[in-house]
């Protein structure tokens, strides 16, 4: 059997009790996800916040951070506490160290919150 390799990498990480009570939370994250980036190897090329307010959609906010090796992501669903992370790169960015580091400033910033799966996948595998 040949063995596979790959070219990008994707880290998930899924939390609940977060505590997100009102856009300027909702901006921290999106801001902490920027400056994690700018802190890589990675690129950004554009980053959106769109945060809801339960009219259409249940209270909470999704964004991201799209970068030219893939992009970084949150969506929350604030009025539950669940939060979803996800951190895919590909190239010599390792997604790794974007998720470790807000994983770190989450856990000093909401002492309280659990990551129930951390998980990495391989990308774009080739048969090599």
């Amino acid at each position: 059997m040949a063995s596979n390799t790959s070219l990008g990498a994707h880290v998930f990480l899924d939390y609940m009790h977060a505590k997100f009570s009102d856009q300027a939370e909702y901006r921290w994250l999106f801001n902490l996800m920027r400056e994690t980036v700018a802190q890589s190897s990675a690129t950004e090329v554009h980053a959106h916040l769109a945060p809801f307010d339960g009219s259409t959609s249940p209270p909470g906010f999704a964004a991201v951070v799209l970068i030219d090796e893939s992009h970084i992501t949150a969506h929350c669903y604030a009025d539950r506490g669940l939060l979803a992370i996800d951190c895919f790169t590909c190239g010599q960015t390792d997604p790794e160290h974007i998720a470790d580091a807000l994983h770190e400033r989450l856990m000093e910033r909401m002492p309280d919150i659990v990551c129930l799966r951390k998980e990495r996948v391989n990308r774009f595998i080739t048969g090599a």
